[in-house]
């Protein structure tokens, strides 16, 4: 039985709720009066507050994503962008990934580490690596990280983990510095995630990789990970645990697309009606091909246009929440989708455990690769395109570290009051970049768009406060923020 406020995982993603979802969304998909009041109740609106959004339910969004009406499609799209620019300008963050290590225990079957995978290189980075790592990173622009792990209590224990959080904030090269680890490691238990609080984890984040019970357990033979309700609920024990932020997740290709993105919101539902906050972000990865990993056996993948639409159904249901996508996309890909509500982007990603330190731009390690990334260009050129495109580059990470985390976040998103820090801040922090690591090119652009940006600050006091603090930038002045 559905219930969005149960603690167990089969009763806040019902399956039966599910598929009648879908089947109420099939009815419907064609019912223009039902999707033009959807579409209007989705819609910003001003307050005395600020801009609100009602955001929509999964059943609500379900309609809209099943609609093959063009008009309503590009209805869709339009607010979509409406809304993004509304909670997130013109902004979009970057990161890194860092892989730690490749051991797992799991057999998942999408995924290289496995550990029936013979042939894979197996490696784990000592602290000396994990500093190299985070220099080589530090050294391209990167201010923000979220490692990786595979799944190994002997290999990779808790311990490892945070000893190796501890190592990266400790790395300061030059005037680098990593100021934000977000983790993406498999379930584990509320003391656990309480350590990770305490060694000062941005968000944690966990893909579900499929909703459909029945489905996860076929893709997750053997291992820990096997057990659909202790990863399904591992959200639940993070927030228990203090976690203030989580990022939600699943690969699409694995399951019928209609059916994770109606699981996928409500357990956005769930975490929003038992804890008072929904998820802080949510990534959209689509399944690729790796070292004997084949994406054509998964007979669910999906097209561009059915990945651009998903992404603009999730950016009207949840208008608050942080939106990923990751070099997993080509650049035309990207292109296309980041308007409609992504929020963050990698950039100059490896997927090799040590895939950064030793390697120039141009080289890639492949023998420890999770998947292959499709937008291989260095994280300049990424800047350089996303400014050419209109958007600031942001390596902000002021409201981690000014404790805007979780509800906090979330209350003045949800009256975007978020703007009056972010927009400063992700001037400043651009600037850093293209102080200490843009080519001259990404610089000459860079500047023109930092002054146009200084004068959309509406509030005098602030625009004159950032202006200043872009001058101490230049005069070797780092780390200012609101």
């Amino acid at each position: 039985m559905y219930n969005p406020k149960s603690l167990k995982a089969e009763e806040f993603i019902d399956n039966q709720e599910i598929l009648d979802t879908l089947e109420y969304a099939e009815q419907n998909k064609h019912n223009r009066e039902l999707i033009e009041q959807i579409l209007e109740k989705a819609k910003p609106r001003k307050t005395a507050r600020g801009v609100e959004c009602s955001g929509l339910s999964h059943r609500e969004a379900s309609v809209l994503l099943a609609c093959d009406i063009p008009e309503m499609t590009e209805k869709m799209y339009s607010l979509a962008k409406e809304i993004k620019q509304a909670f997130y300008g013109n902004r979009i963050v970057m990161f890194a990934p860092l892989y730690l290590s490749n051991y797992c225990v799991n057999q998942c079957v999408y995924c290289p580490y496995h550990h029936q995978n013979k042939h894979i290189a197996r490696k784990k980075l000592t602290q000396e690596e994990v500093a190299k790592e985070v220099i080589a990173l530090q050294d391209m622009g990167h201010k923000r990280l979220a490692i990786e792990a595979g799944e190994d209590p002997v290999n990779n224990p808790i311990e490892y983990i945070l000893e190796c959080i501890k190592t990266i904030y400790s790395i300061k090269h030059k005037n680098g510095a990593i100021r934000r680890v977000n983790v993406n490691i498999a379930a584990t238990t509320v003391e656990n995630y309480r350590k990770l609080k305490d060694a000062g984890i941005g968000t944690y984040i966990l893909f579900q990789e499929t909703y459909h019970k029945e489905s996860y357990e076929k893709l997750h033979p053997a291992g820990p990970k096997h057990n659909y309700a202790y990863h399904t609920e591992a959200m639940d024990r993070a927030m228990e645990g203090s976690i203030d932020d989580v990022g939600l997740g699943v690969l699409f290709g694995l399951e019928l697309y209609k059916y994770e993105f109606a699981g996928l919101l409500m357990h956005a539902e769930h975490l929003e009606a038992v804890h008072g906050v929904g998820p802080h972000t949510i990534s959209v990865p689509r399944i690729k091909r790796a070292d004997d990993i084949d994406p054509t056996v998964f007979d669910n993948g999906i097209d561009d246009d059915t990945f651009a639409k998903i992404i603009a159904c999730i950016r009207i249901a949840v208008p608050y929440t942080g939106m990923i996508v990751s070099t997993r996309e080509s650049e035309a890909c990207r292109n296309k989708v980041i308007s409609l509500g992504i929020s963050q982007i990698s950039g100059a990603s490896r997927t090799s455990v040590g895939g950064y330190a030793g390697y120039t731009a141009e080289e890639r390690p492949h023998d420890t690769e999770q998947f292959d990334v499709s937008d291989q260009r260095s994280l300049d050129e990424v800047v350089r395109w996303l400014m050419e495109l209109g958007y600031i580059p942001s390596f902000c990470t002021a409201c981690y570290r000014e404790g805007r985390t979780g509800d906090r976040f979330m209350s003045l998103c949800k009256t975007g009051q978020i703007q009056n820090c972010c927009h400063p801040n992700a001037l400043m922090t651009l600037k850093e970049f293209l102080e200490d690591y843009a080519s001259p090119e990404t610089v000459e652009i860079g500047e023109k768009l930092i002054k146009q940006e200084l004068e959309k600050i509406p509030n005098p006091t602030a625009r004159k406060k950032a202006t200043e603090y872009i001058e101490n930038i230049h005069e070797g002045k780092r780390d200012f923020r609101f």
